[in-house]
């Protein structure tokens, strides 16, 4: 699996809040064309953004590096924050599944 790691700071909680949402919208349309195997946004109390990006081959993420520009300079144009992004290779990962086993009888 190949990640792509996007940290953004915005100067208050609800700016992240309004950031996150406006990213939830655009890369939740780039799943499919771009062969993303998970997509992870996460909101700090300190007005963080965090989103995690999993592929499964470099072409895609690669591919999706290469599209994506228009996506991620209308984020700089939109907002204010500091940002920091690396790409990588996930060396261990683990997600459990979130289903319940558990059989109700009536």
């Amino acid at each position: 699996m190949y990640a792509k790691v996007y940290s953004y700071k915005f100067s208050g909680l609800s700016e992240a809040k309004v950031a996150a949402t406006f990213c939830s919208d655009g890369l939740g349309k780039k799943i499919v064309p771009y062969n993303i195997r998970s997509l992870n946004i996460s909101i700090g109390q300190c007005g963080s953004v965090s989103i995690n990006l999993k592929f499964e081959t470099g072409e895609d993420l690669k591919k999706f590096e290469q599209e994506s520009k228009e996506f991620f300079s209308d984020l700089k144009n939109t907002f204010v924050f500091k940002e920091s992004n690396f790409s990588g290779v996930f060396i261990y990962n683990y997600d459990s599944e979130m289903t319940s086993t558990e059989i109700s009888l009536n």
